[in-house]
């Protein structure tokens, strides 16, 4: 087995403590147990072999290919590591919000790191923008996982590597647990669209629901069909101002808004009653799962989301260093030892 087997195949678990009491089960696909720790690696394994299988780019040359993506940096790690294997060279274009965690995360796999300030798409410093300046400039492969399809069929499932989706279905098959509700958030509409188009295949009743932090617009465009205001909010890697081609709004049916506060909240949940060691989005995917749900529209059918990250990339952020002060401030000191006689 190389890296690219390696992606994938993760454990799917049901939520215990958070959950309990609700009138159905929620389950949680973790796909913080890919070896780049984040739900992004099947993103990178299939925009990169999608590339290779097109010619656009190969392995292992004198002078190697040059990839390059704007991330948020999970993507950009699971690039990394699929660059590391397969000899390409990889520059990385993050925005200044991202986690300090995240840029060193990425160079000590070997990328080169490229930091603009934050603006929306429709300014040049954009990230987005900078990355495909960039690669129009000199030539880069521009790997562009907000609009490559290849990001949608990772999740969708193919022949050779079956999707997060179908691993959803199979694996709640053997439990013999029906679904009634997908929930996830979106940062490319990749896993929310791949996902949902393969559960509405198998069983068109299957709601499938966006998570969205308040001051995304996403939420009121799923609801109404228009972009709502662009606010900020401090969850990385999802939400958006605008409209990635590859989230499709005839697969979604719904959208709940989660507050930082509420997402930051159920990530110290996770970890102290589930075990479960994840970032802010996640935190926003279980507190809407959570509520779809509580809801009873799923009729005693489960709930299943997304476990997208591990936490060790957000530990420089200030929800996450405000959370390890307090853990740091209840810790009880031995009493000083008595003198030596």
């Amino acid at each position: 087995m190389d890296l690219v087997q390696a992606i994938g195949n993760t454990p799917l678990i049901q939520l215990k403590r958070v959950a309990a009491g609700l009138p159905c089960k929620v389950f949680v696909k973790c796909e913080h147990m890919n070896p780049g720790g984040s739900v992004k690696d099947r993103t990178a394994r299939a925009i990169v072999l999608d590339a290779e299988a097109r010619g656009v780019i190969k392995p292992h040359q004198p002078t190697p290919h040059v990839l390059i993506e704007g991330t948020a940096g999970n993507t950009g790690v699971g690039l990394a590591l699929l660059a590391s294997s397969r000899g390409y060279r990889l520059i990385c274009v993050l925005p200044e919000k991202m986690a300090v965690d995240k840029r060193i995360a990425l160079r000590q796999l070997g990328s080169e790191v490229i930091i603009t300030r934050n603006g929306p798409l429709s300014n040049p410093v954009n990230f987005r923008n900078v990355a495909a300046r960039m690669a129009g400039e000199h030539g880069y492969f521009l790997t562009n996982q907000f609009h490559n399809p290849a990001n949608l069929h990772a999740h969708y499932g193919n022949a050779d590597f079956p999707g997060t989706g179908q691993e959803i279905l199979a694996q709640m098959d053997r439990l013999g647990e029906a679904i009634g509700a997908f929930v996830t958030s979106s940062g490319t509409g990749g896993t929310i669209t791949g996902v949902g188009k393969r559960m509405k295949e198998r069983d068109p009743a299957i709601r499938v629901v966006l998570a969205d932090p308040v001051g995304s617009s996403l939420a009121d465009w799923v609801n109404t069909g228009t972009l709502g205001p662009d606010g900020p909010f401090a969850i990385e890697g999802i939400g958006s101002g605008s409209v990635p081609s590859n989230l499709h709004r005839d697969v979604l049916d719904s959208a709940e808004k989660v507050t930082d506060a509420e997402a930051f909240a159920m990530v110290e949940r996770l970890a102290k009653e589930e075990g479960i060691t994840t970032g802010g989005s996640t935190g926003v995917n279980v507190v809407a799962a959570l509520r779809i749900a509580a809801s009873g529209i799923t009729r005693g059918a489960a709930v299943v989301t997304i476990v997208c990250d591990q936490w060790d990339r957000y530990k420089s952020t200030p929800w996450m260093k405000a959370w390890m002060e307090r853990e740091a401030a209840s810790i009880t000191l031995p009493p000083p030892l008595p003198p030596t006689p």
